[in-house]
């Protein structure tokens, strides 16, 4: 591998002394190297650079228009971070000065002029196996980079699918088609799309929002299933699934598991600061549970509960926009209208939801949403 590579290794050679030139090319040539490139203008080494990306150049150091030195300073922006590019600079100044300067300016190498034809083919051939190495570690580096990234991504799947499940077996205690959930999910992320979301926010919030009711878990079914209105006490006992779903889904270091449990704590709080469980108002509220709240809210109204018949669309719609300012964020309700016309919609595109039943409407119909 190392032999093949020094094979064929791009040369890039600048010298303003055609004589000097040719030479350095018969030598090469005479190694055996074929992609050598060349130039006796200063001015076209950073386009050639560019061009060629040679593993090893050959700079004279005293040229018109542009020293070595200079040449040096226009490569390194064109040079990866970290990168080996290694120089030899060629020179007729034996100034060790000059080579201390040469030295500190990023040339990884350095010859006086005239210089012995074996001697500079050795330097080269040490400057590209150093070359090569660093090529191979960069590389090697990069695998293990890729596999870390890759057995992240398996892990944050993995909890997320947990998670997930742990969502699904919550709601299939009030919803024996499991369906609530991924609906949330679904229309929380057209309407985060309408409100101009980012797409990376826009993806997060369709994996978050499904666990926005994993605290449910902790709910007893007599409380979960009750087909009647809730008593005082059982209300408050089912407020805490905000405050249990929010402590499942606490500590995680994914930004989807970190929205998730924002969504889980606050997607009961209302606008007007008179929902639970910390009475937040308006945009004290974090703005994923303000989505949620009206994702929630129409999909429990647009579909039947043990405790609640299901709404038509356009009924669901009507309560919507009239808890606007009150349990919902004005804008966001204007969002969701919005994107209700959308023909990609899944609601509305849903032929079961069509054909919903008349509702028969609760006390507190915007509160279906427990």
């Amino acid at each position: 591998m190392l032999n093949d590579f020094i094979q064929n290794a791009r040369f890039l050679v600048v010298d303003d002394e055609l004589a000097n030139l040719r030479l350095l090319e018969r030598t090469l040539e005479k190694w055996g190297y074929a992609n050598v490139w060349s130039t006796t203008d200063a001015r076209e080494a950073a386009v050639l650079f560019q061009e060629h990306q040679p593993d090893l150049i050959l700079l004279d150091l005293m040229m018109p228009h542009l020293d070595g030195f200079q040449v040096i300073e226009n490569l390194k922006p064109l040079t990866p971070p970290g990168d080996y590019l290694p120089i030899l600079m060629l020179t007729a100044d034996a100034n060790p000065a000059t080579k201390r300067r040469a030295l500190a300016a990023g040339a990884k190498d350095f010859l006086i002029k005239p210089f012995d034809q074996n001697e500079i083919l050795l330097r080269i051939y040490n400057l590209l196996e150093t070359r090569y190495l660093h090529l191979q570690l960069r590389d090697q580096n990069k695998l293990l980079e890729e596999r870390v990234r890759e057995r992240t991504l398996e892990l944050e799947e993995s909890q997320i699918e947990v998670l997930q499940r742990l969502a699904r077996a919550a709601e299939f205690r009030d919803d024996d088609t499991g369906q609530h959930t991924q609906r949330v999910g679904a229309i929380a992320a057209l309407l985060a799309q309408e409100l101009g979301l980012p797409q990376d926010q826009v993806e997060s919030m369709r994996r978050a929002a499904p666990l926005h009711d994993v605290g449910k878990i902790a709910i007893s079914d007599s409380i979960l299933l009750k087909p009647a209105k809730l008593s005082t006490e059982e209300y408050e006992t089912m407020k805490i699934h905000t405050t249990t779903g929010a402590e499942l889904l606490a500590g995680g270091r994914s930004e989807m598991v970190k929205m998730a449990a924002c969504i889980a704590l606050s997607h009961h709080e209302r606008w007007d600061g008179s929902g639970y469980p910390h009475g937040l108002q308006q945009e004290d509220i974090p703005l994923p549970g303000r989505i949620v709240t009206v994702v929630d809210v129409f999909d429990a109204l647009t579909h039947a509960r043990p405790y609640k018949a299901a709404w038509s669309v356009e009924e669901a719609l009507a309560e919507i926009r009239n808890q606007s300012g009150r349990q919902f964020d004005p804008r966001i309700v204007e969002a969701f209208v919005q994107a209700t016309q959308r023909s990609d919609w899944p609601v509305l595109t849903n032929p079961q939801t069509a054909q919903l039943p008349t509702p028969t409407r609760p006390a507190q119909p915007a509160a279906a949403a427990l």
